[in-house]
């Protein structure tokens, strides 16, 4: 038996898949019992360790204002990146040379450059051109970095989305008179949303996580550096970067579910716009039909 896109595993198949599903299984609980098992004998799992992370202090003085700085410079990025990267995606595509050549520059310059490398120069351009106050410093070169460098990612994603669709949705646009801005507000791009949709979210999880850089290199008070602090006052360096690699996946989990239910009501919203019609509304295109308003008769014309 088979299928469009597989054929049906057999029965040696089947044995096969679930012998290798059970030693992936035993193999995966050896090593988290090699983890806990040398984590104890090292002691990282005394309870002094932990106890910090169930009290308030922890959370109110490190964690959570740490937490907060890491939304904040990944929402202002997201905010910023996500237009201009669309606009740069499209102008890519633009008939007019004086358009697409220098949208092209931009944008493998700044996508062939390591974000880090943007973050450190945006901080040395505000220190020496600008009169940002040093403490909103870091704040600035985190969120210039990753603009620059998630808008130009963002810019092929977008690119790559629309150039997926059939050219005959083009065509189709052309042959009713519609302008190319039109056709792409009006028919590519919302086709296209669905389909770049999961690429989009993997970027903006790598913008949330590239918030940690500017904590390490350039002082910004987010959550892996609010953890350095607490690490040294509370001496639980591996606790404390559990709890917080916790919080990331917790964060990234929200934000690929949340873009998944969104993915899941677009494509509901596109499979049908037809108005569902009452018994009367039947009848009354059924009677249409037979007096010949769809037809000849009736005085009607084909």
């Amino acid at each position: 038996m088979t299928s469009v896109l597989y054929d049906v595993p057999g029965p040696r198949a089947k044995r096969r898949n679930v012998l290798f599903s059970v030693v992936f299984f035993v193999l995966l609980a050896l090593l988290l019992w090699w983890v806990w098992q040398t984590m104890d004998e090292k002691g990282q799992l005394e309870w002094s360790l932990w106890k910090p992370f169930t009290t308030s202090e922890a959370w109110t003085t490190y964690l959570l204002p740490g937490l907060a700085d890491t939304l904040k410079a990944a929402a202002l990025s997201m905010v910023i990146a996500l237009p201009l990267g669309a606009v740069l995606g499209i102008a890519r595509m633009s008939d007019h040379r004086w358009v697409r050549i220098p949208a092209g520059a931009v944008v493998e310059f700044f996508r062939a450059i390591p974000v880090l490398l943007l973050m450190l120069f945006a901080n040395e351009f505000y220190v020496r051109s600008t009169g940002i106050p040093s403490d909103e410093r870091p704040l600035y070169a985190v969120v210039t970095g990753l603009v620059l460098y998630n808008a130009s990612v963002l810019a092929e994603i977008v690119r790559a989305g629309i150039l997926s669709l059939p050219k005959g949705q083009s065509e189709a646009a052309m042959a009713i008179g519609l302008r190319k801005g039109q056709t792409m507000s009006s028919i590519l791009l919302p086709q296209a949303v669905t389909a770049m949709l999961p690429a989009i979210v993997s970027q903006l999880v790598v913008i949330v996580k590239d918030t940690a850089l500017g904590g390490v290199m350039l002082g910004f008070t987010e959550l892996l550096n609010t953890r350095s602090t607490l690490a040294a006052n509370y001496a639980n360096v591996i606790p404390s970067f559990i709890v917080v690699a916790v919080i990331f996946i917790v964060l990234n989990f929200i934000l690929t579910s949340f873009a998944s239910w969104l993915e899941r009501r677009l494509r509901r919203s596109k499979r049908s716009t037809g108005a569902v019609l009452g018994a009367d509304k039947v009848d009354d295109v059924n009677a249409a039909e037979v007096g010949g308003t769809y037809g000849t008769g009736a005085g009607g014309s084909i």
